[in-house]
């Protein structure tokens, strides 16, 4: 392979089939929709933890948080593990950001020339009352009185909107400046917050889907028989932000997140537009992809943090010198393959040895044959779970492995919406325990269950404990604020 620059692009919060090329019925994403037509997408993309800052760590490391440790979203991607970034610096690639990290902290070591408003967790500190698990808190007695994020969608323009119109404005600004000064290769990873709560969205967007059109999930115990998972159960508990969601105020959420998805559409293809009229199409490979994906009312739940393909699955898409033009991939892939992509694309050898690390380059995959049983796996320890919860998908089937909890089988082609349950139905038993046993040639899930609640109880103990985290309402409540510093400059 040539090589060639790299404009990876990542969005929060963004369902895989949230795309018009995707086939989904009401979202408009032209942009993307494009780029996907000039290039490869894959079809069955995961995040490897379905929330934002172990996703990311797994984005810079191209490894598990099994392997890391970076669990939850108060053990942030702090540099302690070197990432491709690392590898970029040492090989003397001009490696940049714009936007949305959610790395520990500035102060790191992270093998960035320049971030331009980052975004990190807050005060380093991050969502530290997510890590309470051993034991879980107390439910507030008053938690389901309170609206959700959902419930609060609305027309306008949040502070997380200005933050993705200034993204876009200072990645064209870098690439008219910068992206033709070089001779040799650069990576520019640019991170947008849009669809990412709060459902806020301007006017244009938001009318681009009347509520009253858009199909109500399928899988929401409120109106259908469908029934929770005990551990989703503890979880919605505890993440109360399905409360007081009427149908009007499902409809207005919709619209909302979809209006959120058109958005960032249209940031997204005014970069890509500026890559095009400085004549860079034919320089660059394109990466992009979102931290996870998110759930938008299926079981009744808003957010990700569940194992199921909406929360987990994200979309990928890759496109640029070299790359099969308007193909469908159907190879399962992660987050942790855009590492030795990154690292191929731009001809630099990963200190790593690929055996070390779970990933494979996306570009490698793309030219392949379809391999149905190339494993793929996610893993969860945040946010109020009781327990730790595996996802293993192996070719049509996928397996959703809870620590004390019974297991969830689903055989995908068949029961895409994963409707029915099959772990407990004996024709399908060998299948159970052969997934069951390649999963714990990914991990030890009860071992590594009680590691990450003995690393979060030593995080919590930084703090003085969990009762003291409570009672100062310490770190991000809900999501990350952006920072009054970049405020400032938008």
């Amino acid at each position: 392979m040539e090589k060639s620059n790299i404009l990876l692009i990542m969005v929060d919060e963004f369902r895989r089939d949230a795309l018009g090329c995707a086939g989904h019925k009401f979202v408009q994403t032209p942009n993307l929709d494009t780029l996907a037509a000039r290039g490869t997408r894959f079809t069955n993309a995961y995040t490897n933890c379905p929330i934002c800052v172990p996703a990311r760590a797994a984005f810079a490391t191209g490894n598990y948080a099994n392997k890391t440790g970076y669990w939850d979203n108060s053990i942030a991607w702090d540099g302690r593990i070197r990432s491709w970034s690392h590898v970029l610096q040492d090989a003397s690639v001009k490696v940049e950001t714009i936007g949305k990290l959610h790395y520990r902290s500035s102060d790191d070591p992270l093998g960035l020339d320049q971030s331009h408003i980052p975004m990190y967790i807050k005060d380093g500190v991050g969502s530290i009352k997510g890590a309470i698990r051993d034991p879980l808190p107390p439910l507030s007695k008053d938690a389901h009185l309170k609206d959700g994020f959902p419930a609060k969608a609305q027309i306008g323009l949040s502070s997380y909107n200005q933050y993705d119109l200034k993204v876009t404005e200072l990645a064209r600004n870098w690439i008219k400046t910068n992206g033709s000064m070089n001779s040799e290769p650069w990576v520019l990873f640019v991170s947008f917050l849009a669809p990412h709560y709060p459902l806020t969205v301007p006017k244009e967007f938001f009318e681009l889907y009347d509520p009253n059109e858009l199909e109500l999930p399928l899988t929401d115990p409120k109106t259908t028989n469908y029934k929770l998972h005990p551990w989703a159960q503890v979880l919605n508990a505890y993440q109360p932000h399905s409360n007081n969601m009427t149908e009007e105020k499902t409809r207005l959420a919709l619209s909302a997140y979809f209006g959120l998805c058109s958005f960032i559409d249209h940031q997204i293809g005014l970069v890509l537009k500026t890559l095009k009229e400085e004549c860079l199409e034919d320089q660059t490979r394109i990466i992009f992809t979102s931290d996870h994906g998110e759930n938008a009312g299926d079981r009744g739940m808003w957010g990700k943090s569940l194992l199921y393909e909406h929360s987990t699955g994200v979309p990928m898409i890759i496109a640029g010198p070299g790359i099969d033009q308007g193909k469908i991939c159907e190879t399962p892939v992660s987050l942790v393959d855009c590492r030795p992509s990154i690292l191929e694309a731009t001809g630099i050898r990963d200190e790593v040895p690929a055996t070390a690390l779970p990933g494979d380059s996306l570009f490698q995959l793309a030219q392949q044959e379809h391999d149905p049983d190339r494993p793929v796996f996610s893993e969860y320890h945040a946010a109020y779970s009781p327990t730790g919860a595996y996802m293993l998908r192996l070719g049509n089937w996928k397996l959703n492995y809870y620590v004390d909890y019974p297991p969830e089988l689903f055989h995908l082609s068949d029961d895409p919406l994963e409707l029915v349950n099959e772990a407990s139905n004996p024709k399908f038993e060998k299948i159970l325990q052969d997934l069951i046993k390649e999963l714990r040639a990914f991990v030890d899930p009860e071992a590594t269950d009680r590691r990450a609640k003995d690393d979060q109880n030593k995080r919590l103990s930084e703090f003085g404990g969990a009762a003291k985290v409570l009672a100062n309402e310490l770190g991000t409540a809900g999501y990350t604020e952006v920072p009054t510093s970049i405020m400032d400059k938008l």
